[in-house]
């Protein structure tokens, strides 16, 4: 019998890390990408005789798979992805092939913001506690790669939508959905219970012996939740307590409650400030408690973690004016959090690719805070048509630099610059790293 073929659509960190999987596990392997693939990624796959191509894909050489392996950034309306789906071919992610060739135990963080946060400060609490851990799927290195060659008794993996959308047989033993909030609608036929669907696939092949960590007061989830009732153990958390939530906060303390014990800790303590880290603090101290970890050892990780770069990250401070990289604010949702935590006059840089958003969610932080706007995407007109008028200045910028000197220009002491696009970036930057680098760069040069 020949070999099963296996061809992998995308070789960025996923894609060359299932190659490398499939490899090893005896595959006849092709690695096809649509754009230039990294020359590390190429020496990864050329090390281990890994046949690629790049700048195309052969239809006849991905056609004659039996399974493909497709990268989460790649559409189901692509061009080669619709002759593959009418010719049947399975299509599954690079998570659930790796969740094949393992039995670690797997905790999974999705959510439409607060995710790589929380996954960072989740791995962070583990890996300090001394628990064989590895960190996956958006942050981190390949599942795949690691299941391959460095394999962890534990797996902290941070997965978007996208990702779960091929995922099948793949079990998350602790499954963690932080908040559903409209974002890749694109993605979604512009129809939001598509993308619920999708983030509630974290659910699938749960059972009794599982947890399920929620944040309890989304008024989606709790809406799905009644639909669906999962097989896990629900841990829901809240802001404040109410009836079955076994963690929130009280007191000026946030306390969990779970049956490996009682935790309980100062709020001001935490290293992660403003609401939305609140959550991601009881998300990720609640899911160290499900596993088992000492409460001296939470509390010490919950206050030293140093945050994520491109979130709600602090620059400079220049004349008085506090500079901060919220780059990785790629929807309206994430902005909406930026602009709560801020409670000063703000100088906001936003746009790029709009992703079907709906600024209205942010209508009123912007009208109470916002001194300026300034508009940063090769076409704003969606912004002007919504903004216009509600805001004293608005300009619009087609650099980084030229953004970030009209924010020096209109800010006043005592104010905050941000940067929280509610945006993709692809129109101006590599992605959201490259646009928040470049920020940081222009900042410095001031």
């Amino acid at each position: 019998m020949m070999n099963k073929r296996i061809v992998i659509l995308g070789a960025g960190e996923s894609g060359a890390g299932a190659a490398v999987l499939a490899k090893a596990k005896g595959f006849d392997v092709f690695v096809s990408d649509a754009s230039v693939i990294k020359s590390k990624y190429k020496e990864m796959l050329d090390v281990r005789g890994i046949s690629w191509e790049e700048g195309a894909h052969t239809e006849s050489e991905i056609l004659s798979a039996d399974e493909i392996i497709k990268s989460p950034g790649i559409p189901d309306t692509a061009p080669v992805m619709i002759k593959v789906i009418k010719k049947n071919i399975p299509v599954i992610s690079e998570i659930e092939f790796a969740g094949r060739y393992t039995t670690s135990r797997m905790i999974c963080i999705t959510g439409s913001n607060g995710k790589t946060t929380t996954t960072m400060l989740t791995y962070h609490i583990l890996k300090e506690a001394g628990l064989d851990v590895g960190l996956a799927g958006n942050v981190g290195n390949s599942l795949a790669l690691q299941v391959a060659e460095t394999p962890h008794d534990l797996y902290v993996i941070e997965l978007s939508s996208f990702q779960l959308d091929n995922m099948y047989d793949f079990r998350a033993h602790i499954a963690v959905l932080l908040n559903i909030t409209p974002d890749h609608l694109d993605r979604y036929d512009h129809k939001m219970q598509n993308y619920i669907d999708s983030k509630f696939r974290i659910l699938r092949n749960q059972t009794k012996e599982d947890a399920f960590i929620f944040w309890n007061d989304d008024p989606i989830i709790a809406v799905e939740i009644n639909k669906r009732s999962p097989a896990a153990i629900c841990y829901p958390f809240a802001e404040t307590f109410k009836e079955g939530v076994i963690g929130y906060a009280k007191d000026k303390k946030i306390v969990i409650d779970t049956i490996n014990g009682l935790f309980i800790m100062e709020q001001d303590l935490l290293a992660l400030t403003g609401t939305h880290n609140l959550y991601n603090s009881l998300a990720s101290g609640i899911a160290a408690k499900v596993v088992d970890i000492q409460n001296e050892s939470i509390r010490a990780s919950l206050s030293d973690f140093a945050g994520v770069e491109h979130r709600l990250e602090k620059v400079l401070r220049i004349k008085g004016v506090d500079y901060i990289n919220d780059s990785k604010a790629t929807n309206v949702n994430s902005c909406w959090y930026a602009l709560k935590s801020i409670n000063t006059g703000i100088v906001l840089i936003l746009g790029g690719t709009d992703k079907g958003n709906d600024y209205a969610e942010i209508e009123e932080l912007v009208k109470q805070k916002a001194r300026a706007l300034i508009f940063l995407g090769v076409d704003n007109d969606k912004l002007h048509k919504f903004f216009d008028g509600k805001v004293s200045f608005i300009e619009d910028a087609h650099s980084m630099e030229e953004a970030v000197a009209k924010a020096y220009r209109l800010a006043e002491k005592g104010d905050t610059v941000l940067l929280s696009p509610c945006c993709a970036s692809f129109d101006l930057f590599a992605n959201y790293e490259d646009r928040g680098t470049q920020f940081k760069k222009c900042v410095y040069n001031l």
